[in-house]
């Protein structure tokens, strides 16, 4: 299986969810963006190494670390190999310096010791396909859609909570524009809205 190196584009308060962010990775070489809704612990967890912060008392990932670092244990790589119902599956590459061992971890943990470890995040093709977002792709559906029908230039007027009696067209358009605004928790939404259509 074929896996895609990622980065980390930023996190962002979700506006629908209390307490929850978007964490949104990038391909390293590429348009695609994958938003992952996490909760505000492991989000605090990430943005404090990000900004190279240092906590008076060491956050449960910088334990983590301690203890593996101890042992000569190191984080290789992480990797993002499945998506069911909209929960992403993660495991740690570790190495003791004499075998390969593979750990099941949550997406959000496993991210937050990635860039404690500075070791690189991937995903799966396949994951890619099913949930990612083609900012580029995106972005010419809606001129092409818009060409298809140039008097269509009003808003629907739908509240944006309500995407389920949206037509697909209409998906795409406030797709586009939720990634325009980098409104990524909100394009995860809908994403996953047309994701649902087109397996039914």
């Amino acid at each position: 299986m074929k896996k895609i190196k990622l980065e980390i584009i930023g996190l962002s308060y979700s506006q629908t969810q209390s307490g929850a962010y978007a964490l949104v990775l990038g391909e390293s070489e590429g348009n695609r963006r994958l938003p992952i809704i996490i909760g505000g612990f492991e989000a605090q967890a990430i943005a404090i190494q990000l900004e190279k912060l240092v906590p008076t008392r060491p956050l449960t990932h910088d334990l983590f670390k301690s203890l593996t670092d101890a042992f000569n244990i190191r984080l290789l790589e992480i990797l993002i190999y499945s998506m069911v119902e909209g929960v992403f599956y993660a495991r740690l590459i570790c190495t003791n310096g004499e075998s390969d061992i593979e750990i099941d971890a949550r997406t959000s943990d496993a991210v937050a010791l990635a860039v404690r470890y500075e070791c690189p995040i991937y995903a799966n093709e396949s994951i890619l396909e099913e949930a990612g977002v083609n900012v580029e792709d995106e972005g010419l559906a809606f001129l092409q859609d818009k060409e298809e029908d140039p008097t269509d230039d009003e808003e629907d007027g739908l509240p944006d909570d309500d995407i389920s009696i949206l037509s697909v067209r209409e998906l795409k358009e406030r797709l586009t524009q939720a990634i325009e605004n980098e409104e990524y928790e909100k394009a995860a939404r809908l994403r996953d809205e047309l994701s649902n259509r087109s397996a039914s």
